[in-house]
């Protein structure tokens, strides 16, 4: 009983200090965001790594993503005589929710799981130490160029996945279920608002925010973590973790921002 109790304490003091390290690293990062100069050098590798090599995955993605809301809700609406409607359906769907969402999740497994190992391995190798060796702000080197081209990017890739989205939705309901094409983009012209496009925009701003901090904090402070192996288990840990905790937080903000927007 008396060891329960002090394994409660041990853990619990341990989650506020992680918890206290995250808060630190966010404001730290933030802080490095508001002071120039930058190196668009490195910025622009990043941009690279993280948008343009990834516009293949969320262009797929999108295309059957929409081919898929566009068959569901047009076997819903065939019943209610509203086929009308489909256009206008695919287009709040992805605006609102489903392509910022799904882009985000998209971006986790793609660029999130590979910046997170990426510098867990540079932390294990100390070659984070060596850059504070040679007076290198390793936060402004590392993390500031992966910051600045997530939240470029990934509203970029939002609109890229919205747009291919309603085009699958196109393909679907127009060529294959014999649509209007005219009441499919007009009904979604006479739906889909400004207060619609700002709310995905929004949205994809604060997810690509929360991953990088957390994809990032996780790999940069690896050795703070007192759980299992430091090495390749430790990176391959603490991975695993990154990915699952920004899922579920996208998510859950998500939730939070609609409720708010809404």
């Amino acid at each position: 009983m008396m060891e329960s109790k002090v394994l409660k304490k041990i853990i619990s003091k341990s989650s506020l200090h992680r918890l206290g390290v995250t808060g630190i690293f966010l404001y730290e990062a933030t802080r490095s965001i508001l002071t120039p100069p930058y190196s668009m050098e490195l910025l622009l590798k990043q941009i690279l790594f993280v948008g343009a090599r990834s516009i293949l995955v969320i262009v797929i993605a999108g295309l059957f993503v929409g081919m898929v809301i566009a068959l569901q809700f047009y076997d819903t609406l065939v019943r209610f005589g509203s086929v009308s409607l489909l256009g206008s359906a695919v287009g709040l769907s992805l605006t609102r929710e489903l392509g910022p969402v799904l882009t985000a999740l998209m971006v986790i497994g793609r660029t999130g799981s590979a910046m997170c190992a990426e510098i867990g391995i540079m932390r294990i190798d100390n070659q984070i130490d060596a850059l504070e060796c040679m007076g290198i702000d390793p936060l402004r080197y590392l993390i500031l160029p992966r910051i600045l081209a997530v939240i470029i990017c990934v509203p970029i890739l939002t609109a890229i996945f919205i747009v291919v989205g309603i085009f699958g939705g196109y393909f679907v309901g127009v060529i294959l279920f014999d649509v209007s094409a005219g009441s499919y983009f007009q009904n979604m012209n006479d739906t889909v608002l400004n207060r619609d496009l700002m709310m995905g925009l929004s949205k994809s701003i604060v997810f690509g925010l929360l991953i990088v901090w957390i994809t990032c904090e996780k790999g940069f402070n690896l050795h703070l973590d007192k759980i299992g192996a430091f090495g390749s288990e430790g990176v391959s840990r603490i991975t695993t973790e990154a990915v699952v905790l920004s899922s579920i937080t996208i998510l859950f903000s998500d939730y939070l921002l609609s409720a708010l927007i809404l």
